[in-house]
């Protein structure tokens, strides 16, 4: 279940990316929709993750692990920039 959860996340993160993308887009790169979309994964991916490990089901602590090493992993291999963690996106 963990690797299902890494693929839960990376498809998350890939819809929040696009929405996010094409919001600051419209809106003259307001750095207002990266924030959202920062907490937005953050959220899904480390809070929902925490929620699953806390359930004690196997299959949840799975997909729980499998979320927050997506979060992490998405956030080490584009240094930030897909989880919005990273600082020069809001300069």
């Amino acid at each position: 279940m963990t690797f299902a959860g890494l693929a839960l996340y990376s498809a998350v993160n890939l819809l929040v990316v696009l929405v996010v993308l094409f919001a600051a887009m419209d809106d003259g790169g307001n750095p207002a929709w990266t924030a959202t979309g920062a907490v937005i994964l953050v959220l899904v991916g480390l809070g929902a993750g925490a929620v699953l490990l806390v359930l004690r089901r196997p299959w949840t602590i799975g997909l729980g692990l499998g979320l927050m090493i997506g979060w992490a992993l998405w956030s080490i291999m584009s240094a930030g920039f897909c989880t919005g963690i990273n600082p020069g996106m809001y300069g």
